[in-house]
Parts: structure tokens; C-alpha cells; sequence
């Protein structure tokens, strides 16, 4: 609780005076799943983002400020913005409206205002996550990491970017009850109900992808696992979260990060 209070007090002197401890505290977790993103290379220069509630602020989220790569992510630039894409407030040396990617506004706020259950949302443009949009059968279920999502993954056809406020109603009704989903032509996206368990869900999702790629690209005849089979580990990845190893996950990944220094909680 100390270190909590000291980087609160260090929210104050950077002009988040409104940060209360669980807001900085989620900051500083979305600041090191950004750092986290970057280290496994699921970054696309300035573009996609992540993205998750403000706690205790119904209608209010924390997203990236367009324009700071995910390497150098600190909980100071994120922006927090209402269900409509206002900034809230603004961090030092700020223009009065901290900008925000738009379209990267229309996917998070569509699956925040419509999922209330998931506080995270994380949305990558990755080669393999691309590349795996653009095949007609999406994600087969050849590896042990796709079968996580068997029956649990979304599909959203490609509209142009998200700039059409309009798209939400589709994008949610794509994702339907699921924390994952491919948008066909575009990208990845998968969500959580913490930060934890929406990295753990884009880390699977990830890999899936790559291996997939590497088995076409073999140019040899796939083997898929009996429907029996594929059944029974999907529901055996439902028990990730009770046994706790979500947050073991999590926490091991953080040392990756804490290896090069804390900065992320400035």
C-alpha cells in the first residue's frame, strides 16, 4: 500500500490529481500490458490499442494516447474518456483534448458499453493475427492453443476502418457471448474481466495464429483432432481461471517487463 500511495502521490505531481489508488493502480497495470504486448512483438507502430475500465467511473475507460509506442507506455499517458470518446482529463504538457485513435474508440467502446462483464479489451494487428483474418476458414483447430478457443471465438466481416459509429451494434453482435474474435481482413481481438485474464486470452489467441501459419506454410497434409477431443480441451481451458493459473501467468510475465525497470508506473 505504500508503493500504491507513493505512485498516487507521483499521479498528483503529473497533474492526474483526480487518480484515486484503484484508478492508478489500473493504470499502471494497462501501462505494463502495453510494455507486455510490445515485448512479444503484437505491436503495429502507433495503431491498435487496448483498452479497460476506470474502476468505481461507470462509463469511463482508460485508452492509449495516440502516438506513444507500447514500449514506452507509462500509466501517465493514458487518457481517460467517457462512452462518447471525450478525454476527461490530460496529462502534462497536454493539448486541452488529448488525442485518442478514433477507430481504436469505436471497437473498445462498442465491447465496453455493451459487455460489462470484461474490463479489458485488448485489439493487435499482428502478421500471423492478419494473416489468419484473411483465410476463409479462420482458426482451425490443429493446435492445442486454437482449441482454447473452440466454439468461443467471434468472426466480424471487414468494413473499412472503424470510423462508422454504426459498427458497434455488428461488432458486439459478432462477438456475441465469447472474449474473442477475428476481424476478418484486420486483426485480433480478445477481452477480460482483468487485465490478467485479457492477456492471457490475446497470448493464446496469438500463438494459435503463428502456429497455424507455420503448419500451412509446411505444405503438408493437416491433422485435426476428433470433435470429441476438441471439445473436452476447450473445457478444460474453463478451468483456467479457478485454478488460479490466469493470475500465476500474469504475474510471471510481469518479470519480464520489471527486468528493465518500473518506468510503465510513471
Amino acid at each position: 500500500m505504500d508503493a500504491l500511495r507513493a505512485e498516487d502521490a507521483a499521479a498528483r505531481a503529473l497533474g492526474l490529481g483526480g487518480a484515486g489508488d484503484a484508478e492508478w493502480l489500473a493504470r499502471c497495470e494497462l501501462a505494463a500490458l502495453y510494455r507486455l504486448l510490445a515485448h512479444f512483438r503484437m505491436t503495429d507502430l502507433i495503431d491498435t490499442h487496448v483498452s479497460a475500465r476506470v474502476p468505481g467511473q461507470g462509463g469511463q475507460f482508460l485508452i492509449n494516447r495516440y502516438g506513444v509506442l507500447f514500449h514506452e507506455m507509462r500509466a501517465s499517458d493514458l487518457v481517460k474518456v467517457d462512452e462518447d470518446g471525450r478525454a476527461l482529463q490530460t496529462g502534462p504538457g497536454a493539448t486541452p483534448a488529448q488525442r485518442v485513435n478514433k477507430a481504436g474508440f469505436t471497437i473498445h467502446s462498442a465491447v465496453h458499453k455493451a459487455r460489462p462483464d470484461l474490463h479489458c479489451v485488448i485489439h493487435t494487428h499482428t502478421t500471423a493475427g492478419i494473416a489468419v483474418a484473411a483465410q476463409r476458414q479462420g482458426l482451425l483447430p490443429i493446435s492445442q492453443h486454437a482449441l482454447k478457443f473452440y466454439g468461443k471465438l467471434g468472426y466480424h466481416d471487414y468494413e473499412g476502418i472503424a470510423l462508422d459509429l454504426e459498427e458497434r451494434e455488428r461488432l458486439v453482435a459478432a462477438l456475441g457471448a465469447h472474449k474473442a474474435m477475428i476481424l476478418r481482413n484486420h486483426g485480433l481481438l480478445a477481452a477480460g474481466a482483468t487485465v490478467a485474464e485479457a492477456f492471457h486470452e490475446i497470448y493464446f489467441l496469438e500463438r494459435a495464429c503463428q502456429a497455424q501459419v507455420a503448419a500451412l506454410a509446411g505444405g503438408q497434409e493437416l491433422n485435426l483432432p476428433p470433435e470429441a477431443v476438441r471439445l473436452r480441451t476447450a473445457g478444460q481451458f474453463g478451468n483456467d481461471n479457478a485454478s488460479g493459473i490466469i493470475d500465476l501467468a500474469w504475474q510471471a510475465a510481469l518479470r519480464l517487463i520489471e527486468t528493465e525497470g518500473a518506468t510503465y508506473r510513471c
